[in-house]
């Protein structure tokens, strides 16, 4: 069994009460921090544990911290980016609906480590159950003295307030997600300049994801060091990872990075396998946003050694052979499902959600979309394939923020790894209509690799 530092004792009865999260040592913490350390040494023990940002970006967390402005006289900001609306993605949402103390826990900490005297929770508008679950908890922690004035004694203070956001996955996006915190449309912003130095309010401002902000708490009950030892080189600590798909147990898992992808997904432990006995075809390992990888490289190297659930691991080989940990939304598609449907599924959702401020992601989502529903309803015509590529080539790296890499990246990948798939369904209109390409026509069939004994 694998080592649990947020998901410890989410299945405890209650724990989403501060009594009980009291009782199974919530709030320590907090103790520590505001007793014991100051706000460098906090700030220090976070870059000691080598945490990496848990929302997508993999930015060490500590090294974040450390770039943020100090003038004199000027309100610093920490906002937590709980505006979770990745496809594929749904841990944040199952961490603040059953231990939503361990993100407030989180957020003192930190806001305390930072400067912050006022902090946001921005959440995404829909977790209305989620938003509600999060006032009850602050009112709680509030009233038994953990937040509020002269915090223990030690005369910090500290305000926490949740923010409804307005449902819109480019508020995903930090800068965005700070214009809407401020009443604007949820454009994103040009850097620099970053955050850190004109954030909310033009203040100094620290923008972490729900999962970043609560493993900050057993970094400081453990300390850095403890943490860093968690893991497989830069890829340090747990990660919870939403899991979902054609697979026998879907559900949110936390496992300690460099897990094989292979016993992810098959051992009794985590996933089960892919769901009624079919074959693993694709997976999307971190959310709509990464690379698609075929099966055979998703449980190896190109190399051949086995693929790991690590920041390196998973990147290894580039966009060629590679994917991303990204926000750690992982889709399995057994033999059955069509990648071209997926492909277009995703295309549709970048180009409604693309805020339409620059003209690579306000066009080109479009046009990708239109030309994958061509393909995938019998129209397509072989030159389609080459004008996808072209489209999301010219879209990627040439927008304001990441959505359009997001738009971009996922029809790359499906053309670099099934292109054939692609040229089917134009070459056999009616066919694809009635039946899936499956696995049968592929020249090398992707397939499980074999179960060793040995760990």
């Amino acid at each position: 069994m694998s080592r649990k530092l947020l998901l410890e004792h989410i299945n405890v009865p209650g724990i989403n009460t501060l009594e009980v999260y009291r009782q199974k040592g919530g709030y320590r913490a907090v103790e520590k921090a505001l007793k014991t350390l100051t706000p460098e040494e906090i700030v220090e023990e976070v870059k000691k544990s080598g945490l990496r940002g848990r929302g997508g970006a993999g930015f060490p967390t500590g090294m974040k911290w450390s770039f943020l402005a100090k003038p004199e006289g000027v309100a610093r900001y920490l906002v937590c980016n709980a505006d979770e609306s990745e496809p594929g993605t749904f841990k944040d949402r199952y961490l603040m609906t059953y231990i939503p103390h361990a993100l407030i826990e989180g957020m003192i900490v930190s806001s305390f480590a930072l400067g912050a005297k006022v902090s946001y929770i921005y959440v995404r508008g829909e977790m209305m159950p989620q938003i509600r679950i999060l006032e009850k908890a602050i009112a709680e922690a509030k009233a038994a003295g953990w937040l509020g004035k002269n915090i223990l004694g030690t005369g910090y203070d500290l305000e926490l307030y949740v923010q409804p956001g307005g449902g819109a996955y480019i508020c995903g996006e930090e800068t965005a997600l700070l214009e809407s915190l401020e009443g604007k449309r949820g454009n994103p912003r040009i850097k620099p300049p970053f955050p850190a130095i004109a954030g909310l309010y033009g203040c100094p401002t620290v923008v972490n994801n729900v999962e970043s902000i609560a493993a900050v708490v057993p970094i400081i009950n453990d300390g850095g060091d403890e943490y860093a030892k968690i893991g497989i080189g830069r890829s340090t600590g747990t990660k919870l990872i939403s899991a979902s798909g054609n697979l026998v147990k879907p559900g949110v898992y936390e496992i300690e990075l460099g897990l094989p992808v292979e016993e992810f997904i098959y051992s009794d432990e985590y996933c089960g396998g892919i769901a009624n006995g079919k074959k693993l075809k694709a997976t999307v390992a971190g959310g709509s946003s990464v690379p698609v990888l075929p099966a055979n490289l998703t449980l190896k190297l190109a190399n051949g050694e086995p693929r790991l659930m690590s920041y390196e691991s998973l990147s290894e080989g580039g966009f060629a052979t590679g994917t991303m940990m990204g926000s750690g939304g992982f889709i399995a598609f057994d033999e059955d499902q069509c990648i071209v449907r997926n492909t277009w599924n995703f295309s549709r959702f970048y180009h409604h959600e693309s805020c339409g401020q620059c003209s690579p992601c306000r066009e080109g989502t479009g046009w990708m979309e239109k030309v994958l529903h061509k393909i995938e309803h019998g129209h397509g015509s072989m030159d389609d394939v080459d004008l996808l590529w072209d489209i999301q080539r010219k879209i990627e790296g040439n927008t304001i923020c990441p959505l359009g890499d997001a738009a971009a990246w996922p029809v790359a990948s499906a053309i670099r790894h099934f292109r054939d798939e692609f040229e089917w369904h134009i070459k056999e209109p009616v066919n694809s209509q009635q039946q899936n390409y499956g696995l049968a026509n592929y020249a090398t069939p992707i397939e499980k690799a074999p179960v060793t004994e040995e760990k």
